[in-house]
């Protein structure tokens, strides 16, 4: 009997339940985390801004609970911004550009029935772990204006040109010549609590994790600076900036999908763009998800699949973004000690309260201390340990691991990955053209030459079979034995029986056996 598709793992309620202990002071912190970066996502796709956070609200609740992964939470994605912000524009508005998003989750639903989630296990393990150091290492010099008070680039943007029109390092370079005391003050102290905190008393009040009490007394010592030294108190847009209309309000500016977009050409290849990228960037970040879990599980892909495809198609139909798994949130839900979905589930209603009802006092949050928490995080996913242990695996895992990273920090995280795995697959060509095509079998002295065919005989073993036959010495006996390869390459195959004619000049005894030669001969 087949395996469905999209099975649950077997006691997953039970442990849902078991860890809400754990799981609820996680889903405040990734709340805390998500709150600014789907408001961030949504400004640079030229989105409304509410549209974020109603992608970060069904990528908690409805991919969260569809979802196979524990630990993984999705949303809006810096990754897309360019696709939207130029779809937007393409399809002539938001509400044109909602039904692409519809339509691109049913083509995520589809592909996770025809179960293409298999396409997450091809990625090399350097490739996916030169994307977390490269999140880590971009979150640290990302954070770091946001840090000293400088919030020229929105929070969340992974690009190396930020939407400022500063790269990386030309940011953090303007935002040192500006620095704001308070940020500074804040910041530091955020960090320097979370650094303490694992290594206290604290960390047995399991409800209060150190990233919640580094924002809580971020927010406190800011309170503390209005009202004692006003000059380097932080305000304005260096504060979180979530809107503030009430209920009605909220309501009226939720978007609705024009459906008569869909008579639009366009609209139809944006939909298969965004199925396609956010299949890709939601599978990576399930794989590197899978890495982060100390308890290592294993999550079903084709299941992902499923679950990324509805919440795309409710969250176009709500008037949100487009929703993937994103890597920095779910790496803060690990690091706050998440066990089980209820997490992701749970920061998903904090977004709802939040929009709702606590807008005022979310907006006294400086985005300081916030940076605060994903410097630490940071730091966690691009770890020396990390490195040293790409280091130790040779060359062939060293340098895809860091052309990736060196190429998601100097253009965006997509195009690197497809830079280091490009890198990558060339390694795993040229070990496979290195590996012997033909292994001899035949003692020492024995008057006739025997080699054993691998089990698989490829176009990249043409090479190296060619070179092994070519070095035969002039009047030697040599049998090919074939029996064991299941597959033969029309390339390789061809070079086996071509090489009788060589053989015959050179009066070599050239016998093959098991090899097919049917396939070669032509039809009379």
């Amino acid at each position: 009997m087949s395996t469905p598709a999209f099975s649950a793992p077997q006691g997953e309620s039970p442990a849902l339940l078991a860890a809400w202990r754990e799981d609820l002071p996680a889903s405040v912190v990734v709340f805390l985390v998500a709150l600014p970066l789907c408001l961030g996502v949504a400004l640079a796709s030229g989105a409304p801004l509410l549209s974020g956070v109603v992608a970060g609200i069904v990528g908690g609740i409805v991919v969260g609970a569809a979802s196979g992964s524990p630990l993984m939470v999705s949303g809006p994605a810096a990754g897309l911004t360019a696709i939207v912000l130029a779809g937007i524009t393409q399809v002539g508005g938001f509400p044109r550009f909602l039904p692409a998003v519809i339509l691109g989750g049913a083509m995520q639903v589809a592909l996770g029935a025809a179960r293409a989630g298999v396409i997450g296990y091809y990625f090399p393990s350097s490739v996916i772990k030169g994307m977390l150091a490269a999140i880590g290492l971009t979150l640290i010099l990302k954070q770091i204006p946001h840090a000293v008070g400088y919030d020229a680039d929105y929070e969340g943007d992974f690009a190396f040109v930020g939407a400022s029109g500063e790269n990386t390092f030309g940011a953090i370079g303007s935002a040192l010549a500006q620095v704001q005391p308070g940020a500074i003050a804040v910041a530091c102290i955020g960090v320097a609590l979370m650094v303490w905190w694992p290594r206290s008393p604290m960390k047995q009040i399991r409800l209060l994790p150190a990233p919640l009490a580094a924002v809580a007394i971020g927010v406190g010592l800011n309170e503390l600076l209005l009202a004692l030294e006003p000059t380097f108190a932080i305000r304005g847009t260096h504060l979180v900036t979530l809107p503030t209309t009430g209920v009605g309000g909220v309501l009226s500016q939720i978007a609705r999908p024009d459906w008569s977009a869909l008579r639009d050409q366009q609209v139809w290849m944006l939909a298969a763009t965004l199925g396609i990228v956010a299949s890709l960037e939601s599978l990576l970040s399930l794989e590197a998800t899978n890495k982060l879990d100390p308890d290592k599980r294993d999550a079903p892909a084709n299941r992902e699949l499923f679950a990324q495809g509805i919440g795309n198609m409710l969250s176009g139909f709500l008037g949100g973004l487009p929703v993937t798994g994103v890597i920095v949130r779910s790496s803060a839900n690990v690091d706050a000690g998440a066990r089980s979905r209820l997490s992701a589930i749970a920061h998903g209603v904090w977004l709802i309260i939040a929009v709702l009802a606590l807008a005022p006092v979310l907006n006294r949050i400086p985005l300081a201390a916030l940076a605060a928490v994903l410097l630490v995080t940071g730091f966690k996913l691009t770890t020396p340990s990390l490195w040293k242990s790409a280091w130790r695996l040779g060359w062939s895992h060293f340098i895809p691991f860091a052309v990736t990273i060196v190429a998601i920090l100097f253009t965006d995280l997509l195009r690197g990955i497809a830079v280091g795995l490009v890198v990558g697959i060339g390694f795993i060509i040229a070990e496979h053209m290195r590996r012997p095509a033909l292994t001899k079998v035949s003692p020492p002295g024995a008057v006739l030459t025997r080699y054993v065919l691998p089990d698989q005989v490829t176009f990249l073993s043409k090479s190296n079979l060619m070179q092994t036959l070519d070095a035969l010495p002039a009047g030697c006996r040599v049998e090919i034995d074939g029996r064991k390869t299941t597959r033969f390459d029309y390339d390789a195959l061809e070079a086996l029986l071509e090489f009788r004619d060589t053989a015959r000049s050179r009066n070599i005894d050239y016998r093959l056996v098991g090899i097919p030669e049917t396939a070669l001969t032509p039809a009379h």
